[in-house]
């Protein structure tokens, strides 16, 4: 259970919808890469309506504060299915990492799934505690600049640890000895304020632990802003809520 799992949802039914042009894609899709089981006829690169509008609106406040910066797209609508094979190949990751045993039960084991946990929802079948990358509110972005190469925030999306929750870097800027380490961490830092401020000042919610995740509608974004209930729910890939 999440903290936000107990609050209800009341989908208002809007669409899944395909990113437009203007929102950079960083493609290949990783999770397509990894294998995870999208089929061939579904893109993740789909938010609902209104979220998409929300995403135009951080972009264009973000070119007007850091002419040549862009938001870019890693990841956005996900199934359940991928959902289930993406956890299970997060933790195959971090025990290979770890030198852990995947298949065998152990304390070691449980760690890593507890981490891991930290970072990825379960994929649980019950419509009033859906992931929510599967409700078409969430999006992974990231900055990039002029060229589409993304910059550098420090951690890679999906890094699983200390590094990838949001003030990291604040931390390490302002407890670093080396001047050069702590002018690193500052940038890195500074970049991620600046994704968060954009993304904030339009509605989204950021995910705690991720620097990267942002929603708006789910349950999650309700949580963190103090809203009763949430406007999405799991939306199969028709766009339709399930």
């Amino acid at each position: 259970m999440r903290p936000w799992s107990p609050i209800p949802i009341h989908d208002c039914g809007e669409p899944l919808l395909p990113l437009p042009g203007a929102l950079l894609r960083l493609e290949p899709h990783p999770y397509v890469m990894a294998g995870a089981p999208y089929g061939a006829d579904i893109c993740p690169f789909r938010l609902r309506e209104g979220v998409i509008e929300r995403l135009l609106q951080a972009q264009r406040l973000l070119q007007d504060r850091s002419p040549g910066d862009r938001l870019a797209i890693f990841d956005a609508w996900r199934p359940l299915a991928v959902q289930r094979f993406m956890v299970a190949y997060a933790i195959a990751e971090e025990c290979q990492r770890r030198g852990v045993e995947p298949h065998q039960r152990s304390p070691e084991l449980d760690a890593v799934e507890q981490e891991v946990g930290r970072f990825w929802a379960p994929p649980s079948e019950d419509p009033a505690t859906p992931p929510p990358h599967s409700t078409g509110a969430a999006v992974d972005l990231t900055l990039a600049g002029p060229d589409g190469t993304p910059l550098d925030l420090g951690s890679p999306i999906d890094a699983i640890g200390p590094v990838s929750e949001p003030d990291h870097f604040a931390v390490v800027a302002r407890e670093a000895s080396d001047p050069r380490l702590r002018s690193q961490a500052a940038l890195f830092q500074q970049r991620r304020d600046r994704l968060a401020a954009v993304m904030l000042e339009v509605g989204f919610a950021q995910h705690p632990n991720e620097w990267w995740h942002f929603s708006h509608g789910d349950q999650l974004w309700a949580w963190r802003t103090g809203h009763h209930q949430a406007i999405y729910g799991r939306c199969g890939g028709s766009g339709s809520s399930s």
